[in-house]
């Protein structure tokens, strides 16, 4: 049965979680494959709006089993936090499946994070200071905590006490800060251990094992294809692969299994965070589209920076990540407009640029090219076909739909869980 990988097309905040919703009663798994708490996916349900940060958005359908897969770092804090919200709302949380191959964020990441971030200044990341970067960089040096660390104390205790003989050098020495204790980190880290032992598994096999049986899986990915750490706009990155290729690293599910493809595209463009943003607005659109589109962090709630369409980012992330579908969301932010602009490639230093350019500084000097599409000022909230949306805003999708060279399964008319409009299932055949 099909694996399905879903990745954001632009620097997140797509929608991501509207679209894992609008496949829910399709799904049998949806797997979290990156990140960890520095995005979230805000999901609404019959009115009711659930902010998700950690824990991917099909534990909000029934019969779904959701995973934290090995790819994800883990603020075991925050992951309790949010199954008590959701449980409190009555939303049952017991299938939940966390690989024991995930790094779990120790409190001295989050200080590393956040003073690492100040002592840059000008020239800052924009992280969200979760330490998340620092417990993708202690993995990759390997002296990074896995969650079956957390299962023996001798292995948990020569790990943090590995990482702190050089964390606390650099905090006290570089950022006069005070040294951490390492018994304080392990006595924080075995409190959650009763808690968590029965959501522990090897969730790579589980997820074979499901495919095999004929589940259908669902591979959900943190953040986007442009904050991607091999594929983004580096270095104003995230510290993991969003793509689709992280699907499989993230996950244990191999390449061969994934069948398709899709990828969720907001209406516009919008950024958290520092770094270049050829289409961003500084002027009375972009104050309206991000107070019509709501666009402000679901972890931070810091105001998204806000452009026109980009189709040069949008083809690229239909190239990187082999897309087979895109959903497009939020068209109905447009339905005040008289003219819609859509960047569809770039100039720099006087050459036309149809595809991403190779470096960051051609990029950071990019000024987009526009073409202008007439706004069809109407309500399209109630349509539930194509042929209900007005004539322009069809041509709008199709216009979309030509440049990016990949179909348009699903649009997005409105907030809520139906107000959609599928062309096509992402289940069938291109």
């Amino acid at each position: 049965m099909p694996v399905i990988v879903l990745v954001g097309a632009q620097w997140g905040d797509e929608g991501k979680g509207k679209a894992t919703d609008l496949l829910g009663d399709r799904l049998d798994y949806v797997v979290k494959f990156n990140g960890g708490n520095n995005a979230g996916h805000t999901v609404v349900i019959e009115g009711e709006k659930y902010a998700l940060h950690l824990l991917p958005s099909g534990i909000l359908t029934p019969g779904v089993v959701p995973v934290i897969g090995n790819g994800v770092v883990v603020d075991l804090a925050v992951l309790f936090q949010e199954i008590d919200g959701l449980e409190a709302r009555g939303v049952d949380t017991s299938r939940l499946r966390v690989s024991a191959n995930a790094h779990v964020i120790p409190s001295y990441n989050r200080s590393m994070d956040k003073v690492a971030e100040r002592f840059l200044g000008s020239r800052r990341i924009g992280t969200t200071g979760r330490g998340i970067g620092p417990t993708y960089a202690d993995k990759m040096n390997r002296v990074g905590v896995r969650v079956q660390d957390l299962f023996d104390e001798s292995i948990l205790r020569q790990k943090v006490e590995a990482a702190l003989s050089f964390k606390n050098q650099v905090l006290s020495k570089i950022y006069n800060r005070q040294a951490v204790k390492p018994d304080d980190v392990v006595k924080e880290l075995l409190s959650y251990v009763d808690r968590l032992r029965p959501y522990v598994g090897d969730t790579a096999l589980e997820l074979s094992e499901a495919l095999d049986a004929g589940k259908v899986v669902l591979c959900e990915a943190g953040q986007a294809t442009l904050l991607d750490v091999d594929h983004g706009t580096y270095p104003f990155v995230t510290s993991s692969n969003a793509t689709a290729g992280g699907a499989c690293t993230g996950s244990g599910i191999p390449p061969t299994r994934i069948d398709r493809v899709v990828a969720v595209l907001k209406a516009f463009t919008s950024r958290v965070g520092e770094g270049p943003f050829p289409t961003e607005l500084h002027d009375k659109f972009g104050d309206h589209l991000r107070e019509v589109g709501h666009e402000y962090g679901t972890t931070t709630g810091r105001p998204r920076r806000i452009g026109w369409l980009d189709l040069v980012m949008a083809r690229y992330a239909q190239r990187i990540n082999g897309v087979t579908d895109f959903v497009l969301t939020k068209l109905d932010n447009y339905d005040d407009l008289d003219e819609i602009p859509v960047c569809v490639a770039y100039e720099v230093n006087g050459v036309r640029h149809d595809e991403m350019p190779i470096s960051q500084s051609d990029f950071h000097h990019a000024v987009p090219i526009y073409e202008t599409l007439p706004g069809w000022k109407q309500d399209i909230s109630g349509c539930r076909t194509f042929a209900d949306l007005p004539k322009d805003a069809q041509r709008f999708v199709e216009f979309v739909e030509e440049r990016i060279r990949a179909r348009i399964s699903v649009v997005g008319v409105g907030p809520g869980r139906e107000e959609v409009i599928e062309r096509h299932s992402v289940l069938s055949e291109a």
